[in-house]
């Protein structure tokens, strides 16, 4: 049996949560979402769990000095049973919600150390670390996977894991870890997962906008919804989810609120120790997604991607989101607009699930 979740901003609604993303959701862009309306839960960034790790001082920061008012879970990702017993002992002493272990990261340089993703490839070890896990945490423990390797030959196997290992919350990717983020989800085998599974289950992969959540939840049967990038592009999403699930209009975002949006990510994420082109090359790894919102052609990410300084960068913003204060900034992504069109794909040498994994 599952153990009660925590409580949610609106009982009886579909939960919500904000996908783990590394190099993404620290605790300044946790902050920044809550603001625009936070979800039901928090996912940090992983943990990298071996034989010589401690849990990241910058990941901690997102659960020691969360002031967000919402729930943090704690993600880890490996493969060796003592010291993930010994990294959520250690995570235990915090104030987190619970443990989430991660089966799902599609990165290259992740599934060849048969951890994240690659552990889909091997159930028994799954249920040798789910067996572990579970009887080392007595609070939550939460599980994101995908739905398969290659195929989802093993997918049925891994829920009657999940579910005799007693997980409280699952996730599922409608993706195989081949597939990445390309293609389309699988949502039919998010159903399965919802109807099998004695826990609550999360859906998660390519949900837009508020509306494409409420029908996902609707069809699926799911619990609720977890969503990444699209929080990126859409930091309203959120509250929009309330709003749709409750049968009320959405909330209508103006060019000129994401021009605000732009400017609050680029202060709270800065780091006076990063130079100047390095901060406004990360912000560019945002607003390739939320540049999708702005325009059908494409002609503010076009431009963005050419900026090389804080001046430029605005400069961008302004002439594109500002010439328009009262636009509606795009509900869904302008068809054909694409957030990386370069990187459809992880590159080699990419480490975890960034955005320089994330992308179509």
């Amino acid at each position: 049996m599952a153990q009660p979740l925590p409580p949610q901003l609106a009982p009886g609604q579909p939960l919500t949560a904000l996908a783990p993303m590394q190099d993404v959701t620290d605790l300044a862009f946790m902050r920044v979402i809550a603001l625009y309306g936070a979800p039901d839960y928090f996912f940090t960034e992983f943990f990298r769990v071996h034989a010589q790790s401690r849990p990241e001082r910058h990941i901690l920061r997102s659960i020691d000095e969360n002031d967000t008012g919402r729930p943090v879970f704690a993600q880890m990702i490996g493969e060796d049973i003592p010291h993930l017993v010994r990294t959520a002992e250690a995570l235990a002493q915090h104030a987190i919600a619970g443990i989430d272990l991660n089966l799902g990261c599609p990165a290259p340089k992740v599934y060849r150390k048969n951890v994240g993703g690659g552990l889909l490839r091997d159930p028994g070890r799954i249920e040798a670390i789910l067996s572990a896990l579970r009887e080392a945490v007595p609070g939550l423990l939460t599980v994101k996977m995908r739905i398969g390797f290659e195929d989802d030959s093993n997918f049925d196997r891994i829920l009657g894991i999940v579910n005799a290992s007693r997980i409280d919350l699952l996730t599922v990717h409608g993706r195989t870890v081949r597939e990445m983020y390309r293609g389309e989800v699988h949502y039919d085998r998010i159903a399965h997962a919802a109807t099998r599974s004695l826990c609550p289950v999360l859906a998660n992969g390519n949900l837009t906008s508020a509306p494409t959540a409420a029908r996902i939840a609707r069809d699926t049967g799911c619990r609720g919804l977890m969503i990444g990038r699209h929080a990126i592009r859409n930091p309203w999403i959120f509250r929009q989810c309330r709003e749709e699930f409750a049968g009320l209009p959405r909330s209508r975002v103006s060019l000129s609120e994401v021009r605000e949006y732009v400017e609050r990510l680029y202060r709270a994420t800065r780091d006076p120790a990063v130079p100047e082109r390095a901060h406004v090359n990360k912000m560019k790894k945002y607003l390739n997604f939320v540049g999708q919102g702005v325009d059908p052609r494409g002609d503010f990410l076009r431009d963005m991607r050419r900026a090389e300084s804080e001046a430029e960068l605005f400069e961008v913003c302004d002439r594109h989101l500002l010439a328009r204060p009262d636009g509606e900034f795009a509900a869904e992504p302008y068809p054909g607009v694409i957030a990386r069109p370069n990187c459809e794909s992880p590159a080699e040498g990419a480490d975890g699930c960034s955005l320089d994994t994330v992308a179509a």
